[in-house]
């Protein structure tokens, strides 16, 4: 396992080197519009005298506050300006001077981290239409929390800018 402390290379100040929305998959989006239709026909069915649009007016911005919401979680890589890097995962961050070990996480591999080798004290955010993961063990007195497990598609590309401190 390698040792991820101090870049190799650095950026300007604020620079960007990783960034992903953990949004849901396109095809997530027909769905709800599927189920606003088959709840329509049964209130038309049942209650003929209500105007078909109330409950297409009612669900739609509903479903659709739902999928954004679900996939609004972002991670983030930035540099500061004094040359420290700074990992944002949904509403945490960390700073990377407390990162021991980065590795991906298989999506095959999953399941086990997510099961019996999970630790309740952990750093958890999991997708579960994002296959891989990415393992981040942290050494900081401060903090119990021993390491952060999160879902992100590019994790490969993540763990290398940890690494090197390299844009993807």
């Amino acid at each position: 396992m390698s040792q991820i402390r101090g870049a190799a290379k650095r950026a300007p100040s604020g620079a960007v080197r990783f960034d992903e929305r953990l949004s849901v998959p396109w095809w997530w989006w027909p769905s709800p519009l599927i189920v606003i239709g088959l709840l329509e026909i049964s209130v038309l069915l049942g209650h003929p005298e209500v105007p078909w649009w109330i409950p297409a007016a009612l669900l739609l911005p509903l479903a659709a506050w739902w999928l954004v919401r679900l996939g609004r979680t972002r991670v983030t890589l930035t540099e500061t300006g004094d040359g420290e890097q700074v990992l944002r995962v949904g509403p945490a961050t960390l700073p990377t001077r407390f990162v021991t070990e980065a590795r991906a996480v298989a999506p095959a591999e999953k399941r086990v981290q997510l099961g019996p080798e999970l630790d309740p004290s952990a750093y958890l955010v999991h997708r579960a239409w994002i296959g891989p993961m990415v393992r981040l063990t942290l050494d900081d007195p401060a903090d119990p929390t021993p390491y952060w497990l999160f879902s992100v598609r590019r994790a490969e590309a993540l763990v290398k800018c940890l690494r090197t401190g390299a844009s993807d």
